[in-house]
């Protein structure tokens, strides 16, 4: 298993600080979120601009944005900052996306589609674009929201055969899960019979990788990724709340402290290092 942290806030210099300190520490990822405007978030920078600080004052961590919703984003230019970024970082960028949360403001107060459905076919559409440009090969795209004629982007990623792409899926909506299953990791998500999100067992995920065991037809590596918090002044505690993850499956464990009173929590937290599992 490996071990990022999601970096949720604080002015641009400590976001970067809070990177080094990460990789300095033995964490296998350092990562940002990528929003546009949500209210009381506090302080909110472009991601790409924050991963490419990053990229610049770290040697060897996995790096990206969770994550990134697509519909709202122009899929061409997505292929250029994240090839941009696959180079500056020597092949370090994981891109992770899905629907976004509707509570960012970059959706309704700016007019993108609000809609489910929509989302998810942009998504899908935009998923097309990028491994296609990815491809440094000439491509032309015509779906029903996006219309390419024929580019050749150069130079294609470092990553070979491209940038791997994590991708929610919602379990167990198997429409969600077959979109999962063409690509390279999973941020597993879960509804209750009243839409609301549940709570990610150890159960859920060994359900979900024998899911994917089982139709996945692709070769390359998959990750599947597991959020959540353990504490960092007790290691034996905190690898009982990983370890059964990691023996259902996980591959990733993303620590992460959206509630943070402040950047001196996180920092703490992040030099007490990651609660591996030997």
């Amino acid at each position: 298993m490996q071990y990022g942290f999601i970096i949720p806030g604080g002015d641009l210099q400590t976001i970067v600080e809070l990177a080094r300190d990460a990789e300095a520490a033995g964490w296998d990822g350092a990562f940002y979120w990528d929003g546009i405007y949500i209210k009381d978030a506090g302080l909110m920078y472009d991601p790409w601009v924050v991963l490419a600080a990053i990229a610049s004052h770290t040697q060897g961590v996995r790096i990206g944005a969770i994550l990134t919703p697509l519909s709202r984003r122009r899929p061409w230019k997505v292929a250029r900052e994240t090839v941009t970024l696959d180079h500056l970082s020597n092949g370090r960028l994981v891109l992770p996306v899905g629907l976004g949360a509707l509570d960012d403001g970059g959706f309704a107060k700016v007019g993108e589609a609000t809609d489910r459905k929509v989302r998810a076919e942009l998504l899908d559409e935009s998923l097309d674009i990028l491994s296609g440009l990815w491809s440094g090969q000439p491509f032309s795209f015509d779906g029903k929201h996006y219309h390419m004629e024929e580019m050749t982007f150069l130079p294609p990623p470092v990553q070979k055969p491209r940038i791997p792409i994590w991708v929610v899926g919602v379990w167990p909506s198997m429409k969600s899960m077959r979109r999962v299953l063409r690509y390279d990791g999973l941020l597993p998500t879960k509804l209750n019979a009243d839409g609301s999100f549940a709570d990610i067992t150890p159960a859920d995920i060994q359900a979900m990788k024998a899911y994917i065991t089982e139709r996945r037809t692709q070769s390359t590596p998959f990750d599947i990724v597991m959020e959540g918090e353990t504490p960092g002044d007790n290691h034996e505690q905190a690898v009982a709340i990983v370890r059964p993850y990691a023996d259902a499956g996980a591959t990733w464990w993303m620590e992460s402290r959206w509630s943070a009173a402040s950047s001196d929590v996180v920092r703490t937290r992040i030099r007490q290092g990651p609660p591996r599992v030997e």
